[in-house]
């Protein structure tokens, strides 16, 4: 995402013609949108996004987890 980001800063001076981006080659300018497709590839490949979707997953549901015992804690204590 900081890639795309960079990119999007880059593009915008360029165009502007804003600074030292304005002599900059195209290329280097729209690099890191090269470098953001081959992350966002590489990431897709090797399992890193699904791992990274699945862990947060987890961390949902164990807090829904603990909320449940800590509300049933909350109820047992009141009887």
């Amino acid at each position: 995402m900081y890639l795309l980001g960079l990119g999007l800063v880059f593009l915008a001076m360029k165009l502007l013609e804003f600074g030292p981006v304005a002599n900059w080659s195209w290329f280097i300018v729209l690099a890191p949108f090269a470098l953001a497709a081959a992350w966002w590839a590489f990431a897709d490949a090797s399992g890193y996004t699904k791992r990274k979707e699945m862990e947060k997953m987890d961390a949902i549901k164990e807090e829904r987890l603990r909320r449940q015992r800590d509300a049933l804690k909350n109820t047992a204590r009141r009887k």
